[in-house]
This record gives C-alpha cells, structure tokens and sequence, in this order.
C-alpha cells in the first residue's frame, strides 16, 4: 500500500511539473525545421556554466524557468553557454523584478578582462518604470547599453513576460522587444567607434571587438527570469 501511494504522489508531481511547463522551452515541429536548438531545456543548466568556467552558484531552475540569484551585487556571477556563436538569431522570454536589472551579452570573450561586459555587448534588461535613480536614454530596456538608446520600445508589466530577439549577421545587429525593432547598428563602423570612444567602453579596448563568442546571462541587480531561451545559425 505504501508503495502504491508513493507512485501515485509521485505521478502526481511529474503531471503537476509537466502541466506547469506545458508550451515551454520546446521547439514546435516548424521551428526545428527552421533549424532552431533550445539553449535552456528548462530541468537544469546543462549547456551552461559560470563566466570563466566557475561552477554555476545562485541560480535556481524553478517550474521550467532560469533564476538568477535575486540578490544583486553580482551574487549569482553571470553564466554564459559552453557554445561559441557568430551568426545568429536569438529569441528568449525574462521577467524582471520591481528595481531590478540585468542583460544579454554576445560575442563574450572570455580570454580577456575579469568581467562578461567587458567584451561582450549588451541588450539592456531593467524595470524601466521603476528604476529609483535617473538613467541614460541608452540604458533602457532593449538598448545596446551604453551606446544605443532603444527606439519606440515598450515593456510590460512586471509580472508579464517579455520576449527579445537578438539578430547578429556580420557586422549588422539588430534588438527586437516585443514584435518592436528597438535598435539597429553596425559594429565597427565609424558611429560605432565614436560611441565607444565618448562613451562607458572607452577604457575598455576589447570590447565588442569578437567577431565569434559565447551568449551570456546577467546576475546583476536583483531577480530576473528566463525561459524559452532558443537559437538559429545564421548561415
């Protein structure tokens, strides 16, 4: 008797987990047609590890979705994929907490410098609303942070998810949030250089200097949240 009521408290978590991360972190049968891979299986962080190779510590895989740590001040450290990538189109789902804020780095070059933003550009995560000190124009949600202000951008409510796409085809990169081209521009080319030159990465030579390199997640400032995190060579 007792074995029987283990194996039916025990179908009942697998049906409860199941249900709870039903349409989630899988690939419909167009999208693998489209040669789309999952980045995050929503069960652990296989494919994954701490920026510099480190043991992942403070995140948390809850009910099919990636958590940083939620304290701030770097708790968490940043993780990026064991997978380098140069052409791609990027899409993933992130909630982020009230006075939170975090990114999504590319080309992450982890031969140089001691942190994931110091090569690495980034596409802005942050409670836009309410945020407490005043920030850049170009340190908005969807930004190309510290270089180029997001364009007609609008992020939802706090408890709501919203979904990013990243297109790096060359030189050429795009930011989508929600459905929205935010941002456009060329690395490398001359507005690029005058951007980095007058701007935060000035003292920072290796930045968004890759031309290949790994994704990476940020555990920044407060809680944020991932999920349906997928990927398509750009060929």
């Amino acid at each position: 008797m007792r074995n029987i009521l283990l194996l039916f408290a025990f179908s009942v978590s697998l049906f409860t987990a199941v249900a709870q991360n039903n349409g989630i972190n899988t690939l419909s049968a167009e999208e693998k047609a489209e040669g789309w891979k999952m980045l995050f299986n929503g069960e652990n962080f296989k494919g994954w590890r701490t920026f510099q190779g480190k043991e992942i510590s403070g995140w948390k895989v809850i009910d099919g979705v990636l958590n940083n740590s939620g304290v701030g001040s770097d708790h968490g450290g940043d993780i990026v994929t064991r997978q380098k990538y140069q052409n791609f189109e990027l899409s993933l789902e992130w909630k982020i907490a009230a006075k939170s804020n975090s990114g999504i780095f590319y080309h992450v070059n982890e031969k140089v410098g001691k942190a994931i933003y110091e090569s690495g550009p980034e596409y802005q995560l942050i409670d836009d609303k309410g945020w407490p000190n005043k920030i850049h124009e170009n340190q908005y949600s969807g930004a190309n942070y510290g270089m180029n202000a997001p364009m007609n951008a609008e992020v939802k409510e706090l408890d709501q998810w919203n979904q990013t796409r990243i297109i790096v085809n060359g030189a050429h990169v795009q930011h989508f949030l929600n459905g929205v081209k935010v941002v456009d521009y060329n690395l490398w080319d001359a507005d690029w250089k005058t951007r980095k030159e007058n701007g935060k990465w000035k003292d920072y030579p290796f930045y968004g200097m890759a031309t290949k390199g790994n994704i990476g997640l940020q555990d920044h400032g407060g809680l944020a949240q991932f999920r349906n995190i997928k990927i398509k060579i750009i060929r």
